[in-house]
């Protein structure tokens, strides 16, 4: 047990808690729970298909830690998604500034507000209010207003989100403590 290499300890590590939950017991047919009860003998396996198992995982385990990080190990779609939602937070960051805001002390308010409404996310859309986008603007067409691109751009919509935030509420933190009292902003 001492001699095994950092991948097969991994797939180790990994596999036996799928024997444990898939009921697949070890050939001579008890189970790997803390009471080793007998298995049910429609849940044994043979040696060969615990190896197969095992094999399965272990290559799939391998792909795991050599395939590249993505900031998550979902993939490349994940990656782009949450690359996408961070460079529309950096984009907020650098704005805010426009709007005579200190960034250091209002983008935590902002952050929550819109995380909280659309997570960031450019293609947001509320089916009951017709809200769309990052700042989930009713209708989403007032955003055209920030530029002809307001249905896929982010910076549009970030630019007509805080102007809006600037004209009603004054700063990020004032318009969080609406969303807080009554759930709109």
């Amino acid at each position: 047990m001492l001699n095994r290499t950092f991948t097969s300890r991994i797939a180790l590590a990994l596999t036996a808690p799928a024997f444990t939950l898939a009921g697949i017991a070890a050939p001579s047919g008890w189970s790997a729970t803390a009471a080793a009860q007998p298995v049910n003998p429609a849940h044994q396996t043979s040696a060969a298909t615990a190896v197969r198992v095992l094999n399965s995982a272990t290559a799939s385990t391998t792909e795991a830690i050599s395939a590249p990080r993505f900031g998550h190990s979902y993939g490349l779609a994940s990656y782009q998604r949450h690359h996408h939602r961070y460079s529309a937070k950096r984009i907020a960051w650098l704005m805010m500034h426009r709007f005579g805001w200190r960034p250091r002390y209002q983008f935590r308010y902002l952050n929550w507000l819109w995380e909280r409404e659309s997570s960031w996310n450019v293609y947001a859309t509320n089916p009951y209010s017709g809200a769309y986008g990052i700042p989930q603007a009713v209708p989403g067409g007032k955003m055209a207003s920030a530029g002809r691109n307001w249905r896929t751009s982010a910076r549009t919509q970030i630019r007509w989100g805080l102007g809006y935030i600037k004209s009603r509420y004054g700063s990020p933190a004032n318009a969080w403590a609406h969303e807080c009292d009554y759930g709109w902003y």
